[in-house]
């Protein structure tokens, strides 16, 4: 079995064996463990959720020193041949990358390509490296429920750049924004016009963007586009403050353009550190991260509550057919919830 295999989500820690019994083989950079205590924490079963919560507890001192990066763009931009090269670039560096790809579900089945390794090939070969694709599922945003737990396992298990790549098919990226230090937006080398077509939403999150595909014939279309993305990215207020956000291109198959990529994102990170945003930013991330469990936690309870169970089906059909607002079917929910019925 590969190191990175995760086990069988019905024993994601292995028979027998406890949190503890996780934590020092990680913390000593085992990738087997890393993934098994991912497959832990991914995990919807009410005895796993205790035990990953005792092992994040134990791992947690350990986490929080990486540089979290996450990106986005379009299918078709070509962004796990851009997080290969970029993977790569950083370990020649002397780094250590995780690659959490998040991967589109079905909503029939549940199903999820999970296919980023095969599209990473020489990266997912490296022993710096560590590639885990999670399904989407049905979170906001395409990004795994559990990516954040995931990011403090891999920053436990001594990978010092964390990077997200989300679904890109038009999900809200808000959910990404929050978990990282800086958002990059992937693009291709069109122009302005396609910067006014993307939602607008997730321009205005992104702290770089990136031209990626600028290599023969597109090099010269590519830099006309970063002219005119600078110019239409200059109309709209930065995601934080006091950045410009800068304009790169780069072509990820040649790995031109890689090496400006990972040196903007040291500045961007340095000044944050020292204005002290990135610290605060975090914390508002740790503050969003325990609403946001809130929120989860109360709407599967909800979901599950015998009582709203069997009132559910009774009031969509009601509210289907008009003869109910959503309004006042939902407040009977909220009371046979809360007992109140």
């Amino acid at each position: 079995m590969n190191a990175d295999t995760p086990l069988h989500p019905e024993s994601p820690a292995g028979s027998g064996a406890d949190p503890t019994g996780l934590a020092e083989p990680l913390l000593a950079g085992d990738r087997r463990a890393l993934a098994r205590a991912i497959t832990l924490i991914e995990s919807t079963r009410a005895d796993h959720r205790a035990q990953a919560d005792a092992l994040l507890a134990r791992l947690l001192p350990h986490a929080g020193r990486s540089v979290r990066v996450g990106i986005t763009g379009v299918p078709g931009v070509g962004k796990s041949t851009f997080i290969e090269a970029f993977g790569l670039h950083v370990i020649g560096r002397g780094h250590k990358v995780a690659v959490l790809a998040i991967d589109p579900s079905s909503q029939r089945t549940g199903g999820s390509i999970l296919g980023d390794k095969t599209r990473m090939e020489q990266l997912s070969r490296d022993p710096a490296a560590f590639i885990r694709p999670s399904p989407a599922g049905s979170t906001l945003g395409g990004v795994a429920r559990r990516t954040r737990e995931a990011m403090l396992l891999c920053e436990a298990a001594g990978f010092d750049v964390i990077v997200v790549e989300t679904v890109g098919v038009g999900q809200s990226e808000t959910a990404v924004a929050d978990m990282v230090d800086l958002f990059l937006l992937l693009l291709l080398p069109a122009g302005g016009d396609e910067l006014q077509g993307l939602k607008k939403g997730i321009v205005e999150l992104a702290d770089l963007v990136v031209v990626n595909k600028a290599d023969g014939d597109l090099v010269a279309q590519a830099r006309h586009a970063v002219a005119e993305y600078r110019h239409a990215l200059a109309l709209l207020r930065p995601a934080t403050p006091d950045w410009t956000v800068p304009v790169l291109s780069c072509s990820a198959i040649t790995g031109t353009g890689v090496d400006g990529v990972w040196g903007t994102i040291g500045r961007f990170r340095d000044t944050q550190a020292a204005s002290g945003r990135l610290d605060g930013r975090r914390a508002d991330q740790a503050r969003a991260w325990m609403w946001n469990e809130i929120r989860e936690s109360l709407l599967a309870a909800f979901t599950s509550d015998p009582a709203v169970r069997a009132q559910l089906g009774g009031a969509e059909s009601a509210v289907t057919a008009g003869t109910q607002t959503p309004a006042m079917a939902a407040r009977s929910l909220l009371a046979r919830f809360r007992h109140e019925e």
